[in-house]
Order: structure tokens, then sequence, then C-alpha cells
């Protein structure tokens, strides 16, 4: 969403982070390196860009060669500092995309969540003997300088075509993207042409080096709910509401109708904390909805919503992955990475 009205404001943005980015540039400004294998996925604008399904991808794909872990800001949570998920956590002492990693993986990589990234990817590497790091959301937190930087872009809105902020949603400029060793465009349609994917690498005008990939959402064949499941097909038997707390739901509901038209969908801000009252609201909605109804959200939304007792027995998640074009190639720069590192 463009803001015309507020580019002047955008100007001053731009020469603050223009200098602070200068300062890192030139050394002026402290950035940490690590000797262990560090990969960044991150974006230069604010909202959905398909990066939690890009660090979920990355953490299960190197847990199967290496000792590998999650650290992100925790974004949400109500506590402060280093913590590490496990059995005993919940969405407000980690943050919901931390626990709906643990959630679906367990312990089969480590993930760890600090907002001080440097002190915090040093005591999980030493602490969990990591041979390899993904760090979420870091583009900007230039503190800690990735070895290997993963720049995702939405394909309905590419950074080529935003602006900075608030008269647009760039955290930075679109020069940004030359920090990145891999660019991704996310959320493409399924049908996605050759001469569609000439035109955005022909716009993000890749540097040498550089290497642009598309993925589109895969959604499972199955919600799940608390001990079941349901066949995406049987969706049309229900009238479904819909609750989202995340910056895009788009995508979600573009699905959703290839398989149910009776859909009410309530939607909240990203990461949005429910309270006593938005509960009420959705029991009261789905309280109007007919005999056959569910409540449907998404996985990260669900480890927040399965915490009240009144929709424990009601709602489904929709569990979604990251399906890349030409897998094996990128999956093969990413070892090639870690294993020259």
């Amino acid at each position: 969403m463009k803001r015309w009205y507020l580019y002047p404001f955008s100007l001053g943005y731009h020469l603050v982070t223009g200098i602070r980015n200068t300062m890192y540039d030139l050394g002026v400004f402290k950035s940490t390196k690590f000797k262990t294998p560090i990969i960044n996925v991150g974006n230069l604008s604010v909202g959905g860009s398909g990066k939690s399904p890009m660090v979920m991808y990355l953490a299960q794909f190197l847990s199967k060669h290496y000792r590998t872990g999650v650290l992100s800001r925790g974004y949400g949570r109500l506590t402060k500092g280093y913590e590490v998920t496990n059995y005993e956590s919940n969405y407000k002492m980690v943050g919901d995309e931390a626990m709906q990693l643990f959630e679906r993986f367990k312990n089969r990589f480590v993930i760890a969540v600090s907002e001080e990234r440097v002190p915090g990817a040093k005591k999980v590497i030493d602490d969990m003997d990591l041979e390899v790091l993904v760090l979420d959301d870091a583009m900007q937190h230039r503190a800690i300088k990735a070895g290997f930087n993963i720049l995702m872009t939405d394909f309905n809105d590419p950074f080529f075509k935003d602006y900075l902020l608030p008269a647009g949603d760039l955290r930075e400029s679109r020069a940004g993207y030359k920090r990145a060793d891999i660019i991704m465009v996310s959320k493409c349609p399924d049908e996605l042409t050759e001469e569609t994917k000439r035109y955005y690498i022909s716009r993000i005008r890749p540097s040498y080096g550089q290497k642009v990939f598309f993925s589109s959402i895969g959604y499972d064949e199955n919600v799940y709910g608390k001990d079941k499941m349901l066949p995406d097909n049987n969706l049309n038997y229900y009238d479904i509401l819909l609750i989202t707390g995340i910056a895009n739901p788009k995508p979600l509901l573009e699905h959703l109708a290839k398989f149910s038209k009776r859909v009410k969908h309530l939607k909240f801000r990203d990461h949005h904390n429910f309270t006593d009252d938005d509960i009420k609201k959705i029991l009261a909605e789905y309280k109007k909805l007919g005999e056959y109804k569910l409540i449907l959200t998404t996985e990260k939304d669900y480890v927040r919503l399965k915490t009240f007792d009144y929709l424990r027995e009601i709602v489904y998640y929709w569990p979604i992955n990251v399906l890349i074009d030409k897998k094996e190639e990128f999956n093969q720069i990413i070892l090639d990475y870690v294993r020259k590192n």
C-alpha cells in the first residue's frame, strides 16, 4: 500500500537508514562474524514475505545433515533475554513463531530466541555445539554478520515496486538487495511462466554471483485439530469461521475459496495476542454459523488460540510448506555454503 502524502517523511527515513548502512559498510559500526556458518532469512519490507516457511524449510533440510539451530527475536513474547524452546515453553515465553516450529518439529533442531542477536547467537552456538545456525529476520540487524543471506520478496508486492517507510513498506532502500546471496521471490502463483520469471529477474537485476529463485505456498491435504484431522476436500460440508493474526492472509483466503464458499473471516493484526474479549467475539460469530461448522486458523495462530479452553476442541489449523522451483539447485547451494565454512 503506497501512501504518497507521506513521501517527504520517507526522505528523512532514507537519510537515517542510509547513514546507518554506510557506517556498517565502512566498518565504523561493528558487525560480528562467527566461525560457525550462519544463514539469514530476511526481507526489505515490513509484513509477511514468507520468511517463516523458508526458515522452517531450511532448518528441516539442514537438520538432516548438520547439528542445526534457529534463532529469532521471539516477537510478541512477554519475556526478555535468551530462551531455548522446550516442552515447558509457550508462546508467551518464546513467541508464536518459535512455538510453531517446536510444535511441528519438537527437538529435531534447536529453537532459541533472543532480542540481542549477537550474544544470543554466541550462546546457542556454544551451548548446543551447533554446526549451522539459521537466523530469522535479521537483514537489518547488521550487528551480526551472517555468512549467507536469503532475501525474501513477495511476488505480489516485490521490493523493486515498493518505497521506503512511511510512504511504502520498505525498511531500508531497495539497494539493500545487494547484500543478499539469494533473492527468493515468494508466494508465486502455481502456474508461473518462464516469461514471468525472466521479467522478475530483469527487474531485480541480480548482481554478479547472486541467484534468483521462485517459490510458492504448499498447503497440507488435511487440516488438524486436537487429536483429529479433516481432509481438505471435506471443508465444503462446513460453515467456516476463519481466524487470522498474520500480516497477509490473502493467499490463505484464496486457497480456502477452492474448498468452501461459506467462510466468515475475522482478521487480527500480525502476532496478535488474543484477549478474553477477542475469544467472546470469536465464539459469538461461531454460534451464528450453521449446524456443521468449524473454526479454521493458521498454524502460527493455532499455538495461541489452543490455549483457550473454549476453543481447543473446535479449532483447526492448516499447515503450509514452501515449494521451491529448482529445489535441488537451491539445496546444493545451501549445502555448499555450509560445507565450505
